[in-house]
C-alpha cells in the first residue's frame, strides 16, 4: 500500500469516526425537564434512585426520583397519559433520562464483586457477568438521550400495575413484548400498552416491553451526563 493510500485511509477512518462517535454533554441542564410539572397525574416510580432494581442500590447520577425528558418527548408523554386516562388507566414510569454515569455505573458493577440481592427477582437464569455479552447492558443507552422512558400502565382507581407477564428490568426472553411464554391478559396488557406509546409518539422496543423511545427524538447524538436532581 502506498503512502497515499494510507493517508486516505487513515483520513476517511479520522472521519468517519468523528461523524459517528457520539457527544457527551455535561452542561445544559435547561435542555431537560420535569415530566411531572407538564403532566401532574403521570405516576412515578424512579427505580434507580432507590435500591428495587438489578444492582440493589442507587445508580450514580440519580439524586432525586424525578422523571426528566427532553421537552419535545415531555410533551409526547401528557399524549400518552391522556390516551391512558381515557381507559381508566395511568402511565407510571420507572425510568426517563438516565445520566451516562449511570450507565458507567452498570457497566463497572458488572465487573465487579459486589453482593447480588435482586439477582432473583431480575436475572434469575443469568450471571451478572454475561449481562453485557447478552445485550442486556451496553456502554451507552438511548435513555441518556433524554427521550426515552421505562413505563408500565396502572388502573387509575387501584393505583396497582396492570400484569405485564414480568417485572420491568427482567432480563430474560419473557420480557419481549411478543413473548408467548406469558399469559393472554398480559399479552393483551403489553399491546396496550404499545398501542397508547406508538399513538403518542414513541416506537417500541421489542425486548423490553416497558421501553420506549420519542420517534422524532431532538437529541439523537447526545448522551447526557447531567446529574438528576431537584
Amino acid at each position: 500500500m502506498s503512502e497515499r493510500v494510507r493517508f486516505i485511509v487513515r483520513h476517511l477512518v479520522t472521519v468517519l469516526l468523528l461523524t459517528f462517535t457520539p457527544v457527551i454533554a455535561h452542561g445544559n441542564p435547561s435542555l431537560l425537564v420535569n415530566a411531572q410539572v407538564r403532566t401532574p397525574s403521570l405516576l412515578t416510580d424512579i427505580r434507580y434512585a432507590g435500591s428495587n432494581n438489578f444492582i440493589g442500590r442507587p445508580v450514580a447520577g440519580y439524586e432525586d426520583p424525578v422523571c426528566l425528558l427532553s421537552e419535545a418527548a415531555s410533551v409526547a408523554l401528557s399524549s400518552a397519559q391522556e390516551r391512558a386516562q381515557s381507559r381508566g388507566l395511568s402511565l407510571l414510569m420507572y425510568d426517563c433520562y438516565r445520566p451516562q454515569r449511570a450507565v458507567d455505573d452498570f457497566i463497572d458493577w458488572v465487573s465487579g464483586t459486589a453482593p447480588e440481592p435482586t439477582k432473583i427477582a431480575y436475572y434469575p437464569s443469568l450471571e451478572r457477568s454475561s449481562l453485557i455479552d447478552l445485550g442486556y447492558i451496553a456502554s451507552q443507552s438511548g435513555h441518556s438521550r433524554a427521550s426515552t422512558v421505562d413505563l408500565t400502565l396502572v388502573d387509575s382507581a387501584t393505583r396497582q400495575p396492570l400484569d405485564m407477564g414480568t417485572p420491568w428490568d427482567f432480563f430474560d426472553p419473557m420480557s419481549h413484548t411478543e413473548s408467548d411464554e406469558i399469559d393472554p391478559r398480559a399479552r393483551h396488557n403489553r399491546f396496550l400498552l404499545r398501542e397508547i406509546m406508538t399513538a403518542s409518539g414513541f416506537r417500541p422496543y421489542d425486548a423490553e416491553w416497558w421501553h420506549f423511545t420519542l420517534v422524532d427524538e431532538p437529541y439523537p447524538e447526545t448522551y447526557f451526563d447531567i446529574v438528576i436532581d431537584e
